[in-house]
């Protein structure tokens, strides 16, 4: 007797197929939610200027936005609105020295940048002159390009 012939085959799921759609469709909402995401800050590394000079040895004030947000005159933290009056109370004492405006250097938990801009204004607004702290340029170094 001849053996029977089947013609219809049990019915099988492809796993290999389904694995690459899934992949497929896991990696495009991961890109597009990357795309999603609108850019708050742009990272802004200190700049070293070929008109800058060396500091003279002075009395000093330093205002330092910090890591964290907090906005330091000398050891003090101080709110934004009152760097000015505080430098100004300050400067009294020691009507000489200078006012270096420092940026800590590091990854920052908060946009520093209106932080900056805004203790920069209260500064230049009370008639201050305000000195910018920076990486020294390696010697020969120009910025043309």
């Amino acid at each position: 007797m001849r053996p029977i012939r089947r013609t219809d085959y049990d019915t099988r799921i492809e796993m290999m197929p389904l694995i690459d759609v899934i992949f497929l469709l896991l990696t495009f909402f991961i890109y597009a939610m990357v795309l999603m995401v609108r850019a708050e800050i742009l990272p802004v590394p200190l700049e070293s200027y070929i008109s800058g000079t060396t500091a003279e040895p002075r009395q000093t004030i330093s205002v330092t936005i910090a890591v964290d947000g907090n906005i330091y005159v000398g050891q003090t933290i101080v709110q934004l609105s009152n760097v000015a009056k505080v430098v100004a109370q300050q400067r009294e004492t020691s009507p000489e020295s200078a006012v270096y405006l420092v940026v800590e250097d590091g990854e920052a938990i908060v946009d520093r940048g209106p932080l900056l801009t805004g203790t920069w204004d209260q500064l230049r607004n009370a008639g201050l002159e305000i000195f910018l702290v920076g990486a020294p340029k390696p010697q020969g170094e120009t910025n043309e390009k």
